[in-house]
């Protein structure tokens, strides 16, 4: 029966990547590569490596788990379950390792597969966003700073922001990946002394097989830095995707509606009342981001282990390893789903962007007046006194400027009309998106 929701509810094609039987999958083909380096440098027979070889594939998670559940070591219950497959080349498996020579190493595989899953789900993401910054390059609309009007920017500038930041996360993701791609065989304290004066050599043959590097110096671990990195990189994507979903969850509040999540047909939003529209989707990956960052914290945590290694890292890093890959991978499905049907209310957008009558565009305002020779602060404050009490008034800018002695010698009615045409005052926003999404 299942008890975590990563394994149902929460589940992608990532879940594969971490299941017990490809952990074993991956310690078996780093014990074949190590008996492979073994034989290539005549520490063993060549047919011994091809018995370990041949033996992987017979080996049963079930044999494992029944040895594991006796002596109380999880890998060395797959060496002995490994070598009572290979007869008279048993005595080989293993050689001169210690454990994390071959957990490390195939975490390393597991986490460099992950990491690239995590990547073309990042570009596939990517894809709509640039055609959704794109389509609403020239589509105007209130911005927001702490909370209140600002002045006009583009759905598109939204759309290219979160797309650009996607773009250096896959910088970091691609370094990530580099970084956790080393492997090791340096055993119990990261000496070799078990593998003798051709220790470099093997270690390089090994790696070489599986396609990772060879950590230059290590302890009986792998540094967690590495690992760390990894879960901060994914706690950074997490963020980014937390900062869309909750700029879509707040946008599509009764009172400013711009958008909003699709809705199936016959999805029910509340189980008490019927009209509800809950953004559910994104509140889900708002509340999944706190987890993943939170795992980075205890990633961090991980990094001092005592003298040559504790145990400190070994089980939380069984929950926070997986869980940090599987719910990113989650959250980045789950925002290419809302953004392929999020729904747009422009009627709503103009109506926003026009609440205020005109007062997003003061700064405009107090620009032109400065350009026609007002100093900047005495414009500034002039239109700032008369916003404060047009607003008090119910008045709209545009109308109170032209009633203003001040500024009305200075603007013109035809220069007012100008200044409050929203769809004029975006900047170069068409022409940053375009060079974002190149």
């Amino acid at each position: 029966m299942s008890i975590s929701p990563i394994e149902q509810r929460y589940a992608t094609e990532m879940n594969s990547l971490f299941e017990e039987k490809a952990k074993l999958d991956g310690w078996m083909r780093v014990e074949v590569a190590l008996a492979r380096a073994h034989a290539k440098l005549g520490h063993i027979p060549k047919n011994s490596a091809d018995e370990i070889e041949a033996a992987a594939s017979k080996v049963q998670l079930s044999r494992v788990l029944e040895i594991e559940n006796e002596i109380h070591h999880d890998l060395m219950a797959m060496v002995r379950a490994l070598s009572e497959n290979c007869g008279e080349s048993g005595k080989f498996v293993h050689l001169g390792a210690t454990s994390y020579d071959i957990e490390d190493t195939a975490l390393a595989l597991t986490m460099r597969d992950a990491g690239g899953l995590l990547r073309s789900r990042i570009i596939g993401l990517q894809e709509i966003l640039g055609r959704l910054a794109k389509e609403k390059k020239s589509l105007v609309c209130v911005g927001r700073t702490h909370g209140q009007h600002a002045v006009p920017t583009t759905y598109g500038m939204k759309f290219a922001l979160i797309y650009e930041a996607l773009e250096r996360q896959v910088a970091l993701l691609d370094n990530a990946i580099r970084q956790i791609s080393a492997g090791k065989m340096s055993g119990a304290v990261g000496t070799m002394a078990t593998f003798g004066k051709d220790a470099f050599k093997l270690q390089e043959i090994v790696m070489e097989e599986l396609g990772l590097e060879s950590a230059p110096i290590t302890t009986q671990v792998i540094g967690r830095e590495r690992h760390a990195q990894m879960l901060f990189v994914i706690a950074s994507i997490a963020s980014i995707l937390d900062k869309l979903a909750k700029d879509i969850r707040n946008l599509s509040r009764n009172e400013i509606l711009e958008v909003a999540e699709g809705f199936a047909k016959k999805q029910v939003g509340s189980s008490t009342m019927p009209q509800k529209r809950n953004p559910h989707k994104c509140e889900r990956i708002c509340s999944l981001a706190r987890l993943v960052r939170a795992n980075c914290s205890v990633a961090l945590e991980n990094i001092p282990l005592e003298h040559e290694r504790d145990l400190t890292n070994s089980a939380n890093e069984r929950f926070i390893i997986p869980q940090s890959f599987i719910l990113c991978d989650y959250m980045l499905k789950q925002t290419s789903l809302v953004l392929e049907s999020l729904e747009f209310f422009e009627a709503n957008i103009k109506k926003n962007l026009e609440m205020g009558g005109g007062a997003i565009l003061a700064e405009r305002a107090m620009m032109a007046l400065a350009e026609k020779g007002m100093g900047r602060q005495e414009a500034h404050e002039l239109v700032r006194t008369i916003a404060k009490e047009a607003a008090k008034e119910g008045k709209p800018l545009k109308e109170a400027l032209a009633q203003n002695k001040k500024a009305s010698d200075l603007l013109d009615e035809k220069e007012l009309e100008k200044i409050f045409d929203y769809s004029t005052y975006t900047g170069k926003a068409e022409e940053i998106v375009k060079k974002i999404i190149k």
